[in-house]
C-alpha cells in the first residue's frame, strides 16, 4: 500500500511539473516578453540622456568635494556639459564699479572653475545669471546665497559685461572650443516673483542685448533661452526673435513631474508625484512641436532643468523609484528633445543653505557624503548601452549592441506606486516601501553569432543599490559615521549582481527568464569571448 501511494505521489508531481512547465512556455503566462533581433540595427543610439547634467551654483564648483564627485559621475556616466546657477552672483567676484561707475571685471573664480571643467573632458552649459549687486536695479534676491534677480540697471553696461566675458573665454580657451558650448540668457525669468522681478518685455531686452553681445565677438557661438519654468514662453520667444531680428541658435526649458507649482525655494512646499503617464515628457513633445510650427522650425530643444520633483526637499529623489521613473521618462521623450538635463548630480546644493542630514530629499544623484542614490544608477546603467540602438517594440527597454559583437538590454518596470492626491511626497517616500511583484519576464535575443559570452546582469531596485531604504532601515540618523558611509558606499557599488558563462549554438538564440518587482531596473550585457 505504501508503495502505491509512493507511486501515486510521483505520478503526480510530475504530472503538476509537466503542466507547470508548459504553462510557462505559453508566452500569455510572462507579463512581458522583450524579443530583440540582434541584426535588426535602428541606428545610432541616441545619448541624449548625458549631453547635460545639472549643478546647483557656480561657487559651490569651487569646492574639492564637488570637483571630486563630478569627476566621478563623468568617468562612471560620461555627461559632456554641466549648467549651474549664479555664474555672474557677487560670490563669484566678476563685476564692481569704481568710484566713478567704471566696469571693472574680475573672472579668477570662474577661471578656476571653467579649467577644472574641461580638465575632465566636460564643457559649460553657461548660464548667463544672476545680477551682479553692482549692477542690479534693485535688491530682491533668491536663495541662502543672495542672487540678485532683479534686470540691469544699465543695458549697456550688461551688454559690455557680456561681450568681455565672451571675448575673455575665446583668448583663454579658443574660438574653436567656445563654438561647442551653449549660452542661455537667464534662468527661470516667468516665475516673478522668484527668479525674475522685470516682465517678459524686460527680459527680452535682456536677451536682446546679451545676444547681440555674444554674437558681436563670434557670430558662431550659440545663445538661447528663455530658460523657463514649465515649457514656458517657447512660442513667444521665437515670435520676438523673429520680429526684432535677434539672433536665437536653441530653445530651453524646464519641466518637473509633480502635479503643482514651480518654485520651493526652501524646500518647506509639499508636492505631489502627478500621476499622468505623460507628466515631463509631454511637455517636451509639446515644445519641440511649438518649435516645428514656428518660423524657426530647426531650433535645437535643450531642456536644461528636469527631475520628479521641484523642490530640494522631497524624498523620491532618494528613493529607488527614481530610477525606473527616469528611464521611463527619458524613453517617453524619444527624440523630442536634443538634451535633458537632469536637475542635479550632487547634494552639494545649498539653494535653502546647507542641509543638515546625509538624506533629505535633495536633488543629486549623489549625497554630500558621495553615496550613489538609486537615481544614480539609471545614468550608470544607460552609458554601458552600446553605440548602436536595436530595433524593439517594448516600450520600457533599450536594447544596443557593439562593433565587436557584445549585446545589452536595459530594461526595466515602472510602476507609479504614489497614492494620489491624499498623501505629499513628503510622507509617502520618507517610509519604508517594499515593491511588489509584478510577474515573469521573458527575455529572447537571436541571431548572436555562435561562441561563448559573458553575461553580467546589473540591478536597481528596492534593498537593490538602494543605500535610501538601509538609511530608513537604520532608522536615518541625523550623521552617519566614516564607518557607515564607507559601508553603504560598498554595498551600492553598482557591481553585477550576478556572472556567468553563456554558451550560444548555431542557431544564435539566449533566452532567459526573470521574476520583476515593480521598479526594478535590469542590465544584461552580454560580452562575447
Amino acid at each position: 500500500m505504501k508503495q502505491f501511494l509512493f507511486f501515486i505521489t510521483i505520478i503526480s508531481c510530475l504530472f503538476i511539473q509537466t503542466i507547470k512547465s508548459q504553462t510557462e512556455i505559453s508566452s500569455n503566462n510572462y507579463y512581458r516578453t522583450i524579443k530583440i533581433d540582434f541584426n535588426n540595427a535602428a541606428g545610432d543610439l541616441n545619448t541624449m540622456f548625458k549631453e547635460c547634467i545639472g549643478a546647483g551654483r557656480a561657487n559651490e564648483g569651487l569646492r574639492a568635494d564637488w570637483q571630486q564627485q563630478l569627476a566621478l559621475v563623468k568617468n562612471e556616466c560620461d555627461f559632456k556639459y554641466i549648467r549651474m546657477h549664479g555664474l555672474l552672483s557677487d560670490d563669484m567676484g566678476v563685476y564692481s564699479e569704481d568710484e566713478k561707475g567704471k566696469p571693472k571685471y574680475n573672472y579668477q573664480y570662474i577661471d578656476a572653475l571653467y579649467d577644472f571643467i574641461l580638465s575632465i573632458n566636460m564643457k559649460p552649459f553657461v548660464e548667463l545669471g544672476f545680477m551682479p549687486s553692482a549692477l542690479a536695479s534693485g535688491h530682491e534676491t533668491i536663495f541662502w546665497w543672495k542672487g540678485n534677480v532683479t534686470p540691469p540697471k544699465d543695458y549697456e553696461k550688461w551688454g559690455a559685461l557680456i561681450r568681455n566675458l565672451t571675448t575673455h573665454f575665446t583668448e583663454r580657451y579658443g574660438a574653436k572650443e567656445v563654438k561647442s558650448w551653449y549660452f542661455e540668457v537667464w534662468n527661470e525669468p516667468n516665475l516673478t516673483p522668484g527668479f525674475w522681478t522685470g516682465t517678459q518685455e524686460e527680459y527680452f531686452k535682456l536677451y536682446e542685448y546679451t545676444a547681440n553681445a555674444i554674437k558681436n565677438v563670434n557670430s558662431e557661438y550659440k545663445v538661447g533661452g528663455p530658460a523657463t519654468a514649465g515649457a514656458g514662453w517657447v512660442p513667444e520667444t521665437i515670435e520676438f526673435c523673429e520680429n526684432a531680428n535677434v539672433p536665437i541658435n536653441f530653445i530651453s526649458t524646464h519641466t518637473y513631474g509633480v502635479k503643482h507649482g514651480y518654485l520651493d525655494e526652501f524646500g518647506t512646499s509639499g508636492t505631489i508625484l502627478s500621476k499622468e503617464d505623460s507628466s515631463v515628457s509631454g511637455d517636451v513633445i509639446n515644445s519641440r512641436k511649438q518649435i516645428s510650427n514656428s518660423t524657426k522650425p530647426n531650433l535645437e530643444l535643450h531642456y536644461t532643468e528636469w527631475s520628479s520633483s521641484y523642490t530640494p526637499a522631497d524624498p523620491i529623489h532618494d528613493s529607488y523609484h527614481s530610477a525606473a521613473y527616469i528611464l521611463q521618462k527619458l524613453k517617453q521623450v524619444g527624440d523630442a528633445a536634443n538634451s535633458m538635463s537632469y536637475w542635479v548630480f550632487t547634494d552639494i546644493f545649498e539653494e535653502a543653505g546647507p542641509r543638515f542630514t546625509p538624506f533629505h530629499g535633495g536633488f543629486g544623484l549623489l549625497n554630500t557624503q558621495g553615496i550613489k542614490k538609486s537615481a544614480y544608477f539609471s545614468y550608470y546603467l544607460m552609458n554601458k548601452l552600446g553605440k548602436t540602438e536595436l530595433k524593439n517594440a517594448d516600450t520600457s527597454s533599450w536594447a544596443s549592441k557593439n562593433e565587436n559583437g557584445d549585446m545589452q538590454l536595459l530594461f526595466w518596470d515602472f510602476t507609479n506606486t504614489h497614492p494620489g492626491d491624499t498623501e505629499l511626497n513628503q510622507t509617502y517616500y520618507a517610509q519604508d516601501l517594499p515593491s511588489k511583484p509584478k510577474g515573469k519576464l521573458k527575455v529572447e535575443v537571436e541571431g548572436l553569432k555562435k561562441g561563448t559570452y559573458k553575461l553580467e546582469i546589473f540591478k536597481v531596485g528596492y534593498n537593490a543599490n538602494d543605500p535610501y531604504s538601509e538609511y530608513l532601515a537604520m532608522d536615518k540618523p541625523s550623521q552617519l559615521t566614516k564607518e557607515e558611509v564607507n559601508a553603504l558606499k560598498r554595498k551600492n557599488n553598482g557591481e553585477p549582481i550576478k556572472t556567468e558563462l553563456v554558451k550560444i549554438d548555431v542557431k544564435g538564440k539566449f533566452i532567459k527568464y526573470f521574476n520583476i518587482n515593480e521598479n526594478d531596473v535590469y542590465l544584461l550585457n552580454l560580452r562575447i569571448q
